[in-house]
């Protein structure tokens, strides 16, 4: 059994297929749709709210699942008995399974608490929620709405998504502010790029507000935004992007829990019948135990888990090399290595356009991570650059005979 119908529980079907298993598979998934690309929704799907673009309105969409699965779509786990082997379901039952995979996913932080789902800010008169947030396929439909009038916008999260989601709507012609309690993207990548990202954003007119942890206060048809410092902002529209939740309180009781974290080994193994991937798990990496909300984190993840319930310690662990990308602001960026970065890169190669170039950083543990702004470079030739430096982007010399 499958618990969770992101990508992770997709890439955990397929990969069981692939190593053999023709048994029995369900999945169990709280979202009524199909497994889709979740990235896209702050990036192509976000930038189409001006409707130029049909392969933006679906660039989300994966192909249907060809594993074969019976599906129980828009049905929440409730509950895991570990020594009855059965996973209790929200509104009544309970399923059987011999093997089981979590892949539960994770869920927005929120700033406000009131009536709505995860604890979402009050209603507008009209009934529209006064703080919106960014990880569904529905947030993204009702984000898109919203925007599409133009309000003035306040993005609270200087992360990816928050950055994401200000780049969007700025190109859909509202006026926006983001508020970030660091520099945009400095937690995530470092001072360097995080500086080229926010000179960039500014030259395309966003309003980047520091002054520390921000809260919400209603304030008639609008929201206000209040700083730490005192400041306070109003706008139509407050998009909060301050992070996620592991959702595990399905689990409890469970005994699988460490300090309210899923951990797994290095082959995704909790005990040997069940093993977890994705958002909800933290896994051994190079740099300690950590989780890794990232959709290709999810995808390794999940191809080592599902290898690692069938085939225990003969299965190969896992060696994780993050890769990130985003865009926005007219950058498009890929990384492969450990983030954020420290100072200036150690190697610096120009594109053909002046917004276009490759970098590369020595890490103080040995490793490499590598970036590509605007920079034509397949992924893999990027991993040999964050593996082996410069030379490994080098034609081998001719052998002599």
């Amino acid at each position: 059994m499958v618990v969770g119908n992101g990508i992770a529980g997709l890439t955990a079907c397929d990969s069981l297929r692939s190593a053999g298993f023709d048994g029995e598979l369900t999945v169990v998934g709280a979202e009524r749709h199909h497994p889709y690309s979740r990235p896209a929704l702050s990036k192509a799907l976000l930038h189409s709210v001006q409707g130029s673009s049909e392969d933006g309105l679906r660039a989300h969409e994966l192909p249907e699942p060809s594993h074969d699965a019976t599906e129980l779509l828009g049905v929440s786990a409730a509950g895991l008995d570990v020594d009855a082997r059965l996973v209790r379901l929200d509104g009544g039952g309970e399923l059987p399974y011999d093997g089981l995979v979590i892949a539960s996913g994770s869920r927005a932080k929120r700033l406000a608490a009131g009536p709505q789902q995860d604890g979402a800010g009050g209603p507008h008169q009209d009934g529209s929620p006064r703080e919106l947030t960014l990880r569904t396929l529905e947030d993204a439909i009702l984000l898109k709405e919203r925007v599409a009038s133009r309000p003035s916008v306040i993005v609270i999260g200087g992360g990816p998504l928050g950055m994401e989601v200000a780049s969007g709507c700025l190109a859909a012609g509202c006026e926006v502010t983001l508020v970030s309690d660091v520099g945009p993207l400095s937690r995530q990548l470092g001072e360097h790029l995080s500086d080229l990202f926010t000179s960039a954003a500014i030259g395309r007119g966003l309003r980047v507000v520091g002054g520390g942890k921000a809260r919400l206060a209603h304030h008639g048809s609008g929201t206000r935004v209040v700083l730490v410092d005192g400041t306070e902002l109003e706008a139509d529209l407050v998009v909060t992007a301050v992070g996620d939740e592991p959702n595990v309180g399905w689990l409890a009781g469970s005994s699988l829990l460490t300090g309210g974290s899923l951990r797994v080994d290095s082959r995704g193994r909790l005990r040997p019948d069940i093993v977890a991937a994705g958002d909800v798990a933290s896994f051994p990496t190079r740099r300690g135990v950590q989780r890794v909300p990232l959709w290709t984190s999810a995808i390794d993840q999940a191809k080592v888990a599902a290898v690692g319930l069938l085939q225990g310690d003969t299965a190969p662990e896992f060696d994780f090399q993050p890769y990130f990308w985003t865009e926005g602001f007219g950058l498009s960026l890929k990384s492969v290595g450990f983030t954020p970065v420290a100072g200036a890169p150690d190697y610096c190669e120009p594109g053909g356009s002046a917004d276009s170039v490759l970098l590369r950083w020595d890490n103080p543990d040995g490793s490499g991570t590598a970036a590509a702004i605007n920079y034509r470079i397949p992924v893999p030739k990027l991993r040999k650059l964050a593996d082996g430096g410069p030379a490994a982007l080098r034609p081998a010399a001719p052998a002599r005979v």
